[in-house]
């Protein structure tokens, strides 16, 4: 009995320590479990998340091929552009700017077809000038019936798409002229007809950019400039024509004119030559005959005889020296006057002038100074002819320098050259004839010369030596302010 009981009472301790190990396992199993599952969740959270990431990184690829289709689309269209920017830039004829535009440039900007139009405004309709891809007949007549559209869009120039225009306006685009997608631009120079390019694609993968819009607005202003240039051009050259035609017209007509002034002038000189020529032999013989009676080899003369052939004498020698500058005038004119030009010294020629006119600077007490320096003393002239200039100049100087002036004959060597002038302390010469003094029979409008007679030939005369001599004369002066004659004549040959 007591066995038993022993018995039992192991075995319920037994059972109980089991019972207890048993709930022991069971209760770290749970806490392993449910450690377990905490695992298993975070692995199925980072599990999710890795698959969100992998589902963001593909988006992000998938962007990025497509960020990168676009860009090389973007490069591309940019190429095209550019090569076409340069094609159309490079002609100045209206018709052939279009026709710098093909297939190949518009497929690297992304369109397969295309077509422009320009607005006539006289014959108040839209002419074609561009056509790649679609059927001239249907295009022409999908272009009237739209013509309105087409001239607002012109007029509010601003481009247009299909995915800038609203739906019932893109659809009937692009059932008029069978395709997907579409930009229309205008073309805007700033004179002359105005108009609209149109570019499209049939393939519906293709889808319009508002990179598309910028790239088609540019191009439509690059024709835009490009047809301004071509009429500028067009109207620079017509309007040249025009100016080389009056040009040819007027340098005939001036040509004619500068023949008949030459065939008046030969004329002129020839008479005047004829005329002198007819001259010289009755002055000759009233010269002979005066001088025959002055002599008293026919007799003694009343005084009022003399007085009377003194005068004869005297005028005579005024129409022989006219008869002698008219006949050296038309001698230089007809280029028949032979100039011996050797070398010569200046100081001397000057001063026989002045001794020849010494009387008349005696008579108003005119103090003449002559200043010619070694450097510019020689020259290469005809001396008798030089001489004649000096004489007619400084005669002209004692003619208008008051009584008790002053005359100053200076040269100076410029280049191979020496340059004289003749200064004076007279009247002067007002500014509006200083150019006419070397005109033949012109004599400047004063009380000098309207009490003093001459021919006005003196500085013709004059002018036409030194011109001889390849030199060149001026004046300088001023009412008042005295004159400065100057005229340049070579060193050597």
């Amino acid at each position: 009995m007591v066995n038993n009981e022993y018995l039992i009472n192991t075995l319920g301790f037994v059972s109980m320590v089991i019972i207890i190990s048993l709930a022991t396992v069971i209760a770290w199993k749970m806490q392993r479990l449910r450690q377990l599952q905490s695992v298993i969740d975070k692995l199925r959270k980072s599990l999710d998340e890795m698959d969100e990431q992998a589902k963001l990184i593909v988006r992000t690829d998938m962007e990025l091929n497509k960020t990168q289709e676009e860009l090389d689309k973007k490069v591309t269209s940019l190429y095209a552009l550019q090569g076409l920017s340069r094609a159309i830039s490079t002609t100045l004829e209206e018709g052939q700017i279009f026709k710098r535009i093909d297939a190949g440039y518009l497929e690297d900007i992304g369109f397969e077809k295309a077509f422009a139009f320009l607005w006539n405004e006289r014959g108040k309709k839209f002419l074609p000038c561009l056509n790649i891809g679609f059927e001239e007949e249907a295009l022409e007549s999908a272009v009237n019936l739209g013509q309105e559209s087409y001239i607002n869009l012109i007029a509010n120039e601003k481009t247009l798409s299909s995915i800038s225009m609203d739906k019932l306006s893109r659809d009937k685009t692009n059932q008029s002229y069978k395709i997907n997608s579409f930009v229309i631009a205008p073309i805007l120079p700033k004179e002359g007809d105005k108009g609209f390019l149109f570019v499209a694609t049939e393939n519906a993968d293709t889808l319009i950019t508002e990179g598309d819009e910028e790239l088609l607005t540019i191009l439509a202003n690059q024709l835009g400039q490009a047809l301004e240039n071509a009429r500028l051009f067009e109207k620079t050259w017509r309007a040249q024509q025009g100016l080389e035609d009056r040009v040819k017209e007027r340098t005939h007509e001036l040509t004619l004119a500068l023949e008949e002034v030459k065939k008046v002038s030969k004329r002129k000189t020839d008479f005047i030559s004829s005329v002198s020529h007819e001259l010289r032999t009755p002055l000759t013989s009233i010269k002979g005959y005066a001088s025959i009676l002055l002599a008293g080899k026919l007799g003694k003369l009343e005084p009022q005889a003399q007085e009377r052939l003194d005068k004869i004498n005297r005028h005579s020698d005024e129409l022989v020296h006219l008869v002698n500058d008219l006949l050296d005038i038309s001698r230089i004119e007809a280029g028949k006057m032979i100039m011996k030009q050797e070398q010569q010294n200046l100081k001397n020629i000057a001063g026989q002038a002045v001794d020849l006119l010494s009387g008349q600077l005696k008579e108003k007490l005119i103090e003449l100074t002559l200043d010619i320096p070694a450097d510019a003393d020689r020259v290469f002239v005809d001396q008798s002819q030089i001489e004649r200039v000096f004489i007619n100049i400084i005669g002209n100087a004692i003619k208008f320098t008051p009584q008790k002036g002053k005359i100053t004959i200076r040269a100076r060597k410029v280049d191979n050259a020496a340059q004289v002038d003749i200064a004076d302390t007279g009247c002067g010469i007002p500014p509006e004839a200083q150019e006419a003094i070397f005109e033949e029979f012109y004599r400047v409008d004063n009380p000098i010369n309207q009490q003093v007679r001459g021919t006005g030939l003196g500085l013709t005369l004059v002018k036409y030596i030194i011109e001889a001599h390849k030199g060149k004369i001026w004046v300088k002066s001023g009412p008042g302010q005295g004159s400065t004659f100057s005229f340049i004549l070579p060193s050597s040959s």
